[in-house]
């Protein structure tokens, strides 16, 4: 409409001047033409309006954390990853510890790897439906024989697929086992100094513990063994895992073969037995896999034991680089 009022009330008419006849100021004027074709409103409302609308939905599903439900759609072997941040825990817990404990706990497993010089416990993280667990390449090394023990209580027998001693991280595979829940691997990129984060794995083969902090610092170089008898002796005397940072030694001897790579530093109570657990965000996801922390077990004293806020994890983008390697059989 081309018509208007002024503020104080008057009618103002665009036509005036011209040839036309009288209008009552209260009805607006006719139109100059009469259109051609009448438009049809409902054909023109269908086009955009629905594209949108099916737009939103698609992103609405996605958005609203069914990552776990498009991987059972596609392939129960497919790796659950994100670039970014999924909402996996539900919306009424977002943020909560429980929530994230009560969404990633059935997706975090306890490992138990004998070999010739004793066994060790460690942890691992489900990453998809059929049984691939990535964990750290100490947990398993030189095993003869791994059992792995899932949230729900079932016990499975597992194979090495692959290891990347350089990074301390392998991949294994559980015999016989399908429909299990695997975690969504998020973006560690994206992390910063302060996130709050949660830690889930089997410290003294207490399995499921679950404990909480932050992210303390960025990019740490971490140095680990990897040397086989290292790694056995080590998991004989009960899972302390030796460490280097700052030129100074933690938790034994790293021995002659040692390996550096970048870390994230956490305050969540880490122990012997977090090893390949996950370190994970308020919104479920995965940013890394616990691989280091200081322990005081060796102290005289017993109630020097535990977690000191001192612990390591390998960044969940290094694991998702390397996959790929280690579905390949990679022996490094």
């Amino acid at each position: 409409m081309t018509e208007s009022f002024h503020r104080s009330g008057e009618y103002e008419n665009p036509y005036e001047g011209q040839q036309q006849a009288p209008v009552n100021p209260e009805w607006p004027p006719p139109p100059a033409y009469a259109p051609a074709h009448a438009p049809h409103p409902k054909k023109r409302g269908r086009g955009p309006l629905a594209l949108l609308a099916a737009v939103a939905i698609v992103a609405a599903a996605i958005g609203g954390g069914t990552a776990y439900g498009i991987q059972e759609l596609t392939g129960n072997d497919t790796v659950t990853s994100s670039s970014t941040s999924t909402n996996v825990v539900p919306s009424s817990q977002k943020g909560t510890v429980s929530g994230v404990a009560k969404a990633v706990s059935p997706s975090i497993v306890e490992i138990s790897a004998d070999s010739n010089a004793g066994s060790s416990t460690g942890s691992g993280v489900i990453i998809t439906g059929d049984g691939e667990i990535i964990t750290n390449n100490h947990v398993i090394s030189g095993a003869s024989q791994i059992k792995v023990t899932t949230n729900d209580g079932k016990s499975y027998s597992a194979k090495v697929v692959g290891t990347d001693s350089k990074k301390d991280l392998a991949l294994i595979k559980l015999e016989n086992a399908a429909g299990l829940k695997a975690a969504t691997l998020g973006d560690s990129a994206g992390v910063q100094v302060g996130d709050e984060v949660v830690a889930i794995g089997s410290p003294e083969g207490l399995s499921g513990t679950v404990t909480s902090g932050i992210i303390s610092a960025l990019d740490r170089d971490v140095t680990v063994s990897t040397d086989e008898s290292q790694e056995q002796q080590q998991g004989q005397q009960g899972g302390e895992w030796p460490f280097e940072f700052g030129g100074r030694e933690f938790n034994g001897d790293t021995g002659s073969n040692t390996t550096t790579y970048k870390a994230l530093q956490t305050d969540a109570s880490l122990n012997p037995g977090n090893s390949g657990g996950a370190l994970i965000d308020m919104n479920g996801n995965i940013i890394g896999i616990n691989s280091a922390m200081y322990s005081a077990a060796g102290a005289s004293s017993s109630a020097a034991a535990g977690s000191v806020g001192l612990g390591f994890s390998i960044p969940i983008n290094t694991v998702k680089a390397d996959l790929a390697k280690l579905r390949a059989g990679s022996t490094d």
